[in-house]
């Protein structure tokens, strides 16, 4: 079985699955991942038992319901219509005070007749990103939704922060896959909050600490960041690799290029 993300997620490892999947290794465990946002490694991967959560309650959200009522999402999605008009009428709502397959069908619908497909929020968690104007924008794929809907049944969805999960689930021979907010190497790259809460310098250091102590107790880990100065000193214990990457996110053509760091700490 495979399927593809429900979602365009900016930073989604889609790209760099031709770099990551050869990377894995063999593991007698689950697969946790507890940055999860849209999924491409756990999609591409369909890990038999495996626990995926996400800080974004909106998100999780979403993989809950498509998860138990994927034909309900279908059927609200297929309602909607690709206009300016409509988008701004749907993105003025506020998630919480839907159902739950309302919701989900909003965040599909936004993601991807928004601009760039950017999901985007404020510093109060709104959505804010403007309307795309690509008329030939697929919001409804009934295909993939069916398909994401079974790789997720039986798995574990949560949403809570990532320390909680790790120190709930986390057990000698589990694959965990971290794929955190990255290292800024400008300022204008907070345009890529994804949660109200942005992820800083003191908690990429504890993140490390914690991959550490993961590694100690018998988790293979595999982490991706940005290729900043600091991720050699963090994770000088293990394995790094530098890829480059496009930045499909930003407006301007010689804001595409990045590189990425991909660690591995394995047994």
């Amino acid at each position: 079985m495979s399927a593809e993300p429900i979602l365009k997620w900016a930073g989604g490892k889609r790209q760099l699955l031709s770099r990551l999947l050869p990377l894995v290794p063999e593991y007698t465990g689950k697969y946790i991942e507890p940055f999860v946002g849209g999924g491409a490694m756990f999609f591409a991967l369909v890990p038999e038992n495996a626990v995926i959560s996400d800080c974004n309650e909106e998100l999780i959200n979403l993989y809950k319901t498509v998860k138990k009522s994927p034909e309900d999402v279908i059927s609200r999605l297929q309602k909607y219509k690709n206009t300016e008009r409509d988008f701004y009428k749907i993105r003025a709502k506020d998630w919480h005070e839907l159902e739950k397959e309302d919701a989900a069908a909003r965040m599909i619908y936004l993601n991807k007749t928004c601009f760039n497909g950017l999901y985007r929020v404020n510093r109060s968690g709104e959505f804010n990103t403007s309307y795309g104007k690509n008329p030939d924008a697929i919001f409804c794929d009934p295909e993939r939704i069916r398909a994401a809907a079974k790789v997720l049944k039986k798995k574990k969805v949560l949403c809570s922060d990532y320390r909680k999960v790790l120190k709930k689930y986390a057990e000698p021979g589990d694959f965990i896959f971290l794929d955190p907010p990255y290292f800024q190497i400008t300022e204008k790259e907070t345009f890529l909050r994804y949660t109200k809460d942005r992820f800083y310098e003191p908690d990429q250091i504890e993140l490390a600490g914690i991959v550490n102590e993961l590694y100690d107790k018998g988790c293979s880990v595999m982490i991706t960041n940005s290729n900043h100065e600091m991720i050699y000193d963090l994770y000088k214990r293990f394995d790094i690799q530098v890829v480059k990457v496009n930045r499909c996110v930003n407006c301007k053509a010689d804001g595409r290029k990045g590189e990425d760091a991909i660690i591995t700490a394995f047994h």
